[in-house]
C-alpha cells in the first residue's frame, strides 16, 4: 500500500490506502509511540517508503488548500480556452510550451503545458499563459511553497541516509536546482483500456511532486502488479526519480509508473519535476560506498544523462501523468 506521511503534532498516520483494480486494501490509522520526536518519525516513514516503494503521499504539508485549488482552477481555465489562444504559448524547439497530440490508437487527445518554475534565471515567461490573468501569480506563489516542501522532504531523505540534512539539496544545486511543471489534460477516452501499458517509465530527475485531480490514473508497479494510487484530498504524491536512486547508491527506489485514461471523466494532473543543475556531476555519495558496498552507478554529468535517456526513449515510453 502506497504510504501516506503526515506532519501532525498528534503523531498520527492517516490511512494508507491504495486501490487495485476491483479491489481495495486499507490499513487503519495507528498512533506512534509517544516518546518518538515528530521529526524522527517523519524521517523514518519517508525513508522506509522511499526504500520499499519509491512513492508516497504527503498530507499536512503546509501548502494552503486554497492555493492548490487555485492552481487547479487556472490550469483548467487555460485548457478551456479556444485553441488559438492556447497556441500563443505553443511549444517551439525547446520542451517548454503548449502541445496537443492526437493519439491515434485510442482516439484521444493528449494536451499539456510545460514550463520552468525556478530558478528565476531559467524562466521564460513567454511560455506562461497570460490568460487566465491570475495564472502567473498563482504559479509563482505555488512554486514558493513547493520549494519549501521539496527541501523539507530532501532533508528527511538525507538524514535517512545518515547524511547531513542539506546533503541532497546541495547535490542538486541548492537554489539553482531546476523546477519544471507539466500540466496534463486528458479528456475522456472511450478506448481508455488501450492506453494500459503505455508510458511505463521512471522519472529522469531527482524527485517529482504531483498534485492529482479526483479522477485516478497514476499507477505504480510493485510485487509484479500494477496498483492505482488512490486520490486523497489535498495530498501531494511524491515520486523518487533516477537521480535520488543513483545518489543513494540504490537505497531509494526510482519507482516504475504509468498513467491511464478514463472513459467518462476528464483527468488533469500537475507534476513538478525537480532536477539537478545540468552541469552537475551526479552519482553515489562517497559516504554510502566502500569495499563492502561498491558504487552501483557511474557518476555522470546530469545533462549528459538526460540527453542519453531521452534519446533512448521510444514513442510508447513517453511519460504521461
Amino acid at each position: 500500500m502506497v504510504p501516506v506521511v503526515t506532519e501532525s503534532s498528534l503523531l498520527l498516520l492517516t490511512p494508507i490506502t491504495i486501490r487495485k483494480t476491483n479491489f481495495d486494501t486499507r490499513v487503519k490509522p495507528w498512533r506512534t509511540r509517544a516518546y518518538l520526536p515528530n521529526e524522527e518519525l517523519l524521517v523514518r516513514e519517508v525513508t522506509k517508503a522511499s526504500e520499499e516503494w519509491g512513492v508516497f503521499q504527503v498530507v499536512n504539508h503546509g501548502i494552503p488548500e486554497e492555493l492548490m485549488r487555485q492552481l487547479q482552477v487556472v490550469g483548467k481555465q487555460f485548457f478551456d480556452l479556444p485553441e488559438a489562444e492556447k497556441e500563443a504559448v505553443a511549444k517551439e524547439e525547446d520542451f517548454e510550451g503548449y502541445k496537443r497530440n492526437y493519439l491515434e490508437g485510442i482516439k484521444a487527445w493528449d494536451e499539456h503545458l510545460f514550463h520552468r518554475l525556478s530558478p528565476p534565471s531559467i524562466i521564460n515567461y513567454k511560455y506562461w499563459p497570460k490568460n487566465p490573468p491570475q495564472y502567473r501569480e498563482v504559479n509563482e506563489e505555488y512554486t514558493r511553497h513547493m520549494k519549501k516542501l521539496t527541501e523539507k522532504i530532501l532533508g528527511w531523505l538525507s538524514e535517512g541516509l545518515g547524511l547531513h540534512r542539506v546533503a541532497l539539496t546541495q547535490s542538486l544545486g541548492g537554489e539553482m536546482a531546476e523546477y519544471v511543471i507539466r500540466v496534463n489534460y486528458y479528456p475522456p477516452s472511450p478506448k481508455s483500456e488501450l492506453a494500459l501499458g503505455a508510458a511505463v517509465h521512471t522519472d529522469i530527475g531527482a524527485i517529482t511532486l504531483l498534485v492529482p485531480s479526483e479522477v485516478p490514473g497514476l499507477q505504480v508497479f510493485k510485487d509484479e502488479q500494477w496498483l492505482d494510487v488512490k486520490y486523497i484530498n489535498s495530498a501531494v504524491v511524491v515520486i523518487i526519480g533516477d537521480q535520488l536512486m543513483r545518489m543513494s547508491n540504490g537505497r531509494y527506489k526510482n519507482v516504475v509508473h504509468r498513467a491511464t485514461f478514463d472513459k467518462e471523466n476528464l483527468r488533469i494532473s500537475w507534476p513538478v519535476f525537480v532536477a539537478p543543475r545540468g552541469d552537475l556531476l551526479v552519482g553515489p555519495f562517497p559516504e554510502l560506498t566502500g569495499e563492502e558496498n561498491p558504487p552501483k552507478f557511474e557518476s555522470v554529468v546530469y545533462k549528459d544523462y538526460l540527453h542519453q535517456t531521452i534519446k533512448s526513449w521510444t514513442l510508447d515510453k513517453l511519460p504521461l501523468y
